[in-house]
């Protein structure tokens, strides 16, 4: 009797930060944008990871460094990255692990592979906040969410929750949230492109193959969160920067305004960074320090995040 095949398959979101924009790795497929992707070949992978590193440099030319595992799914007839693969046998069983990937700074990538650097907001343009509420919450994504969860009491008390209505706040953390709740509304492109239904009007975030938009949702939701309680963070910065740079990234990365002497109080306790005693030139500006992450806090100890303490706005 012949088994289901067993297909494992690798993908990953690198993400880099270009000051305050994060930016994640995507490659041009014909179903659309999407992560780099393949598959693991026990007979010439001999770790998840090799294969992982692998199959990034052929897609896109790019050497991962920082890589650390986000989820693996395995449920069946669930829609996979690797279910658009040519070769997969139509009632292969596949087990999809996905990975984040963290760089300092957007590395230049072969002109001839179709690999480019794309903002994550472009995706997500409802997980910005540092200009403020986005206009398109309560002008979009609110009225169309109310309309689908009229008469259930659950499905409202979701909504309000994951995108902070009627008065409840906005957590920066409910990311993946945020999607599936729009993805069940079929609110989104993917919702209907994967039951096979017409595309609607309008799209709410530009929408990427398969369900890489959701791997990438949980990605930003994981990053999110682990920077408060492990120093990730600095993984996106060079060897050297300034204090103000380093808050831009956190800013970028969590969508959200952070109150500077907090921050850099929050800073000298944790005892993560140090003076390096060189100075930066600024335009129309006093010369900043530069600063260095104090890898040895990790050696010596399990390390803290960065507190992150936001700039309350008025309601």
């Amino acid at each position: 009797m012949t088994g289901t095949p067993l297909i494992i398959g690798l993908s990953v979101v690198i993400v880099a930060a270009d000051g305050d924009k994060p930016s994640v790795l995507v490659t041009r497929r014909d179903e659309g944008l999407a992560l780099p992707f393949g598959t693991f070949d026990p007979a010439r992978h001999r770790t998840f990871e090799l294969a992982l590193h692998g199959w990034v440099r052929e897609q896109t030319g790019f050497d991962l460094g920082y890589v650390e595992q986000l989820y693996t799914f395995g449920d069946r007839d669930r829609e996979t990255p690797e279910a658009t693969l040519a070769d997969a046998p139509r009632n292969a069983r596949v087990v999809s692990v996905g990975y984040l990937g963290l760089t300092p700074g957007r590395q230049q990538l072969p002109e001839v592979l179709e690999a480019r650097w794309r903002g994550w907001y472009g995706h997500f343009p409802w997980e910005d906040h540092r200009a403020g509420r986005p206009a398109i919450i309560d002008e979009e994504i609110a009225p169309r969410l109310e309309t689908w969860a009229a008469g259930s009491e659950t499905r409202q008390a979701r909504i309000r929750l994951a995108f902070g209505l009627d008065g409840k706040d906005w957590s920066d953390t409910r990311v993946l949230e945020r999607y599936e709740l729009l993805y069940e509304a079929g609110l989104v492109i993917e919702c209907a492109r994967d039951a096979g239904l017409p595309l609607p009007d309008t799209k709410l975030g530009e929408p990427m193959a398969s369900d890489h938009r959701r791997i990438l949702a949980t990605a930003m939701e994981r990053l999110r969160g682990k920077i408060r309680y492990r120093p990730v963070v600095f993984e996106l910065m060079p060897e050297k920067f300034t204090l103000s740079s380093l808050q831009s990234t956190c800013e970028g990365v969590l969508g959200l305004n952070l109150h500077k002497q907090n921050f850099r109080r929050a800073l000298d306790r944790a005892n993560l960074v140090e003076g390096t005693g060189e100075m930066m030139a600024r335009t129309g500006g006093r010369p900043a320090e530069l600063f260095q992450f104090r890898r040895d806090a990790l050696r010596q100890s399990q390390a803290l995040g960065i507190t992150t303490p936001t700039i309350r706005r008025e309601s």
